[in-house]
């Protein structure tokens, strides 16, 4: 039995040695007294295959053994690695946690156990949440650290092609396709495709832009990550020690230019994806691509992973009058700089991030500039407030803080966003009362779950002020309710109280359409209507056909901020080299 001691290593190591007999020796009774009656388990392709979560002992009882006879669980031990057993606090709850590794017959994993004394069973201690994540294919490790290539093939040939030249030849694809098509350079598509390689799997990238990192360079002049470094790096490279805590757009882009040829990705710059179509008797793609000289390629890959992002088509919203409007409309992907519009009017339609930066890039270059609300909006201060969220990776190892990430499953991760809304709106409580005096419309989330949980669900609606939210209390840029516009003319937008708000600029930050659009363009509806919602969580508690197999053979997305894209690109690659290995 686990009785309270201590010695919190000790009683992690005694839970998960009473855990690998439970499933060695199945026997009911001994696997219930190590659950808590309200318990979790999360298992990221570790024994299921699956990234699922299961809550409550009972249902955790009857899929565990089962998946314990296929998989083999074994050597579960604390990983002297990693951070040492503690107690914490983890979504408002003190907690024992420690990191464990473990192994199947198929690979190797790490995990995550937290205990808490069960007060209906003498407060022994309990498992109240468990992660059983993979790490590797035994066999099909990555080629990293020791495994590193040796470079043989053109270092000892002197009459060879040398490794230029090697580069050169496996991105032209002269006289072959790759085993994977990645569809979007952004972090989502070299967090994937650094990772693929790695496994050895050939991949290629295909971007619509001139230049790698230039669906950064390009958007508007002021940018920067609106979260901090240390939360930020991308796979097996992480930014400088000497990085600004936030990171400006250019450099970014510049990074991803630097970390393609690092990584040695095989990437093909201003290239559109045009259409593809599956054979199911082949089990490949047929893609058509178009290159930016105007020639078209036809290529064959058995997977296709989509890395387009959240922001994918530019939601144009119907508002049948702005055609009459005289001036200049733009979408907020197309915004680029303020400086043209120094002593003009403008309007700025949409209140998330997108829509407050570009007001307050407006404003800092001289323009008159008013901010239109559509729908209520989560407003935040960067500091503290947005990055409460990510306040383990203030401390610690990037490995243990993404496995800490994974580890929560849905239910707890909400509470814990609750809490971090609550605290948010005490720390930022003149700001927000400000912005109600002046008739800014706030909401908090579903639930009070917070930007985090709006970005989960639906892709934005909130904003990290960094200006533009003092800007709007001080009366500096000017706030309408859409609501409150009668129609639009060709001076710019007429009001229902009989004022017209003249313009010389309208911006819409309206956000962007769902993934399924994209879907729909590219593979048409028989194909959208198989895979079904993208993003959100529906019922589930895992993003809906993210990161992991769809019902589409051969289609796969990611998507997300850098630490997303990081932590889950893993995730996808080994499911992606289990299939190619035939283990799947």
């Amino acid at each position: 039995m686990l009785d309270r001691t201590d010695d919190i290593a000790a009683t992690a190591a005694n839970w998960l040695a009473q855990f690998e007999r439970a499933l060695e020796y199945p026997a009911e009774h001994a696997l219930r007294s190590l659950f808590l009656t309200e318990s979790y388990w999360r298992d990221v392709l570790a024994l299921s295959w699956k990234l699922q979560t299961l809550n409550g002992a009972e249902a955790i009882l009857k899929e565990l053994p089962v998946l314990a006879a296929q998989r083999a669980p074994c050597r579960f031990a604390i990983d002297p690695a990693r951070a040492s057993p503690r107690r914490v606090r983890r979504a408002g709850t003190e907690t024992i946690e420690a990191i464990f590794r473990f192994e199947t017959n198929q690979g190797r994993g790490h995990g995550i156990i937290r205990l808490l004394p069960d007060a209906r069973d003498g407060n022994r201690l309990k498992a109240w949440t468990l992660l059983t994540a993979l790490e590797e294919l035994k066999g099909f490790e990555e080629t990293v650290g020791s495994a590193r290539p040796r470079g043989q093939s053109y270092s000892r040939d002197f009459r060879g092609p040398n490794w230029l030249d090697q580069r050169q030849a496996s991105a032209a694809y002269a006289d072959r396709d790759p085993t994977v098509l990645v569809v979007g350079g952004g972090q989502a598509g070299l967090s994937i495709a650094a990772r693929l390689k790695q496994l050895s799997i050939d991949t290629l990238i295909v971007d619509r832009e001139s230049r790698i990192g230039d669906n950064w360079r390009k958007r508007y002049h002021a940018l920067t990550l609106h979260n901090q470094v240390q939360v930020n790096h991308l796979p097996y490279m992480p930014f400088p020690p000497n990085w600004p805590v936030y990171i400006p757009k250019d450099k970014l882009a510049n990074w991803f230019e630097s970390y393609v040829d690092a990584m040695e990705l095989n990437f093909w710059t201003s290239t559109s994806f045009e259409r593809g179509e599956y054979d199911f008797g082949k089990a490949r793609w047929s893609v058509a691509l178009r290159r930016g000289d105007g020639t078209a390629r036809t290529l064959h890959p058995r997977h296709v992973v989509m890395a387009t992002g959240v922001s994918g088509i530019a939601n144009i919203p119907d508002i049948p009058s702005l055609k009459n409007f005289a001036g200049t409309v733009l979408h907020s992907s197309r915004y680029d700089d303020g400086e043209n519009w120094k002593g003009r009017n403008a309007i700025v339609i949409g209140t998330g991030n997108s829509g407050h930066d570009i007001a307050q890039d407006l404003y800092s270059s001289g323009a008159d500039v008013t901010l239109v609300q559509r729908s209520p909006t989560l407003i935040t201060n960067i500091e503290p407030s947005a990055q409460l969220a990510y306040a383990t990776y203030n401390e610690g190892t990037l490995e243990d803080n993404d496995l800490i990430a994974t580890s929560m499953p849905l239910r707890l991760a909400r509470k814990t966003h609750q809490m971090i809304t609550a605290q948010s709106k005490e720390f930022d409580k003149d700001l927000l009362e400000g912005l109600k005096a002046i008739g800014f419309k706030l909401d908090y989330g579903e639930d009070d779950t917070g930007w985090q949980f709006k970005y989960l669900t639906r892709g934005g609606g909130y904003y990290f002020n960094v200006g533009c939210s003092d800007l709007l209390a001080q009366r500096e840029i000017a706030l309408r309710q859409f609501a409150d516009i009668e129609s639009f003319v060709a001076e710019g937008a007429r009001m229902r109280d009989g004022q017209t708000l003249a313009a010389d600029l309208i911006v819409l930050a309206t956000g962007y359409k769902p993934q399924e659009a994209l879907v729909t363009q590219l593979f048409g509806n028989e194909i959208a209507t198989r895979v079904g919602p993208i993003w959100g969580f529906g019922d589930g508690q895992e993003l809906r056909n993210m990161y992991t197999r769809t019902a589409q053979d051969g289609l796969w997305f990611i998507a997300g901020s850098l630490a997303q894209c990081r932590i889950n690109s893993k995730f996808l690659a080994l499911q992606i080299k289990a299939l190619e290995e035939g283990l799947l």
